[in-house]
């Protein structure tokens, strides 16, 4: 299952940088840049925090695979995704949940404390994103007023709760990704924000 969570992750970014790039009107191999930093950019900061090198894409391909077939199937299909900004937003909600997952486990294995665990989780599902949106020249989501950082942080507080019950693993991974997912629908639906601080 966290294998299983791990590729849906991968996938869901690396189409989310691709629908991104293609508003950018770039070029194939920008397009693919985008897709590759969104998939993995988080991954490899949390990786090189915890000292788990060479980073988990260099050592195992399967990502790049994933990665690529990301790539070509948005190229592939681009022109039936008609309502283009909720593909954007499906698949990087779906990308946010099951990253957060990913951070939490890898500080877990790395013996860290919770809080840092939360940190690691909301590292792994944010930065690559905001690695994309600079790489496009777009403020960040997570600086925006839109939540979005604070719905990992949310499920990774849930995913501990719920350890702390010794709840199955797989039912723990379903109901944290899922909570994280929904309630980023439900904020966007119902303009759920944070307020913006500064001159307005």
């Amino acid at each position: 299952m966290f294998h299983l969570i791990d590729i849906i992750g991968t996938m869901a970014f690396a189409i989310s940088g691709v629908l991104t790039a293609f508003s950018k009107k770039l070029d194939p191999f920008g397009v693919f840049i985008i897709a590759f930093v969104t998939s993995v950019g988080g991954g490899t900061l949390r990786d090189i925090l915890i000292g788990r090198t060479p980073v988990g894409w260099m050592v195992d391909l399967t990502y790049v695979y994933v990665i690529i077939a990301g790539y070509f199937l948005a190229l592939l299909f681009r022109k039936r995704l008609d309502h283009f900004r909720t593909s954007l937003f499906l698949f990087d909600t779906i990308g946010l949940g099951v990253f957060t997952l990913i951070g939490l486990e890898k500080g877990i294995v790395a013996g860290l404390h919770p809080i840092i665990c939360i940190a690691l989780g909301t590292m792994t599902a944010c930065f690559g994103g905001v690695i994309r949106d600079i790489l496009c020249n777009e403020i960040p989501v997570i600086f925006r007023k839109e939540i979005y950082a604070t719905i990992c942080i949310l499920g990774g507080i849930l995913f501990f709760a719920l350890k702390y019950l010794h709840l199955q693993d797989d039912l723990l991974y379903i109901i944290t990704s899922s909570f994280m997912i929904a309630f980023r629908l439900f904020a966007v639906k119902y303009k759920w924000s944070l307020p913006a601080l500064g001159k307005g």
